[in-house]
């Protein structure tokens, strides 16, 4: 089972309402359960370098199925985990990657959002995720 380019946009489409309700500027990727690339839209004047750091938040969050703050605590000097980000071609390991589950709690995919604070970013990703609660 894997999310639908309907639920991906609608993920995207809650995520970039949050992000303009707090004021700031997003790059906003949704994965699939196979990690690729589903969804994406850069918010207009948008970090650029943002733009590649929402996908691998998205693909961090989907290959490891929790979210990538929680991936950035076990990968700290002396953690289970540690110098994970080297992985898989690259891995992003603090907040903005989340996993987006189905009623019946099987992983679909996964939204990572950047271009802020890890604070907003965080936020910005679970109203995505939340839309499709």
């Amino acid at each position: 089972m894997s999310i639908t380019l309907e639920q991906a946009e609608t993920a995207v489409k809650a995520a970039k309402a949050k992000a303009v309700e707090i004021g700031t500027l997003m790059n906003i990727a949704v994965v699939d359960a196979g990690a690729n690339l589903t969804a994406f839209v850069r918010m207009d004047g948008a970090w650029l370098g943002s733009a590649d750091i929402s996908q691998k938040k998205a693909r961090t969050a989907r290959y490891f199925d929790m979210p990538t703050g929680e991936i950035g605590k076990l990968s700290q000097p002396g953690g289970s985990l540690y110098n994970i980000e080297h992985s898989n071609g690259g891995l992003i390991t603090f907040p903005g990657g989340i996993p987006i589950k189905n009623g019946n709690g099987d992983i679909i995919g996964a939204i990572g959002v950047s271009g802020s604070s890890v604070e907003n970013d965080h936020t910005v990703a679970q109203a995505g995720v939340d839309a499709l609660s």
